[in-house]
């Protein structure tokens, strides 16, 4: 038989009991991950043609890189979130969002993270407008995302449109906050200088038009969610109403 098959354990040869003290020598370890978010006053703006094209421009003189137009989600994926601890939202998200842009999954992460926007309703133009990227494309610690949210007013048929920026994760941000503050400034003063601006509108929370759906486009079958909603944020057509 080996030996080490007819081999006893000593009482020797036994591991030390444990020390009686609690004070023990440790390493610890901690993730300091925070997002924030800055919102403008909301501008009524008079609903016409050309209505993509007029919020992306609402970004000029702040972007860095390309805006990307992000509509409200599906009926079905109302229930969709970033949150990775709520399964399956989180899955339905990320199935969503997997093709667009770094920029982008990130923006949407901040600002649904500390609830800046109701993807349900709003349409989001946003992009990089301060900072640096990684090396995989998503923007650092201190960047500054954001642009301008909107939605059909249900009552009046107009567009309400707010700026709005987000930055975070994880490290020290130093004057970001700062800097967010004027970026607001500036998207706020390109949404209020367009010609078809009306004036600054108290906005708590702003409801989806009541009704099974809202209009669908004719020509490009965006939903708008909206009763009331005049022309397609998506290609800019007037909307059908049978």
């Amino acid at each position: 038989m080996p030996l080490f098959g007819r081999f006893k354990r000593s009482g020797r040869d036994q591991a030390p009991p444990p020390p009686a003290s609690d004070d023990v020598n440790s390493h610890e370890f901690a993730l300091k991950l925070s997002y924030n978010a800055k919102s403008s006053e909301a501008v009524q703006l008079k609903a016409g043609p050309g209505l993509v094209q007029r919020l992306h421009s609402m970004l000029v003189g702040n972007l860095q890189g390309e805006s990307e137009l992000i509509e409200p989600l599906p009926a079905a994926l109302g229930q969709a979130s970033p949150n990775i601890a709520r399964v399956p939202g989180s899955a339905q998200w990320l199935q969503y969002h997997h093709k667009r842009s770094p920029v982008t999954r990130h923006t949407l992460v901040v600002l649904e993270s500390v609830d800046a926007i109701d993807p349900a309703y709003e349409t989001l133009v946003c992009g990089l407008l301060s900072g640096e990227t990684d090396t995989l494309g998503y923007p650092e610690y201190d960047a500054i995302v954001g642009g301008v949210v909107s939605h059909f007013d249900e009552v009046s048929g107009d567009l309400i449109v707010r700026a709005v920026v987000g930055w975070g994760g994880k490290g020290v941000r130093g004057d970001t906050d700062r800097n967010a503050a004027g970026i607001l400034a500036g998207l706020f003063n390109n949404i209020a200088g367009d010609s078809h601006a009306i004036g600054t509108v108290n906005l708590d929370r702003a409801a989806p038009a009541s009704g099974p759906g809202g209009l669908s486009c004719a020509h490009c079958g965006f939903n708008s969610g909206h009763e009331r909603a005049f022309y397609c944020l998506k290609c800019g057509m007037r909307m059908s109403r049978g």
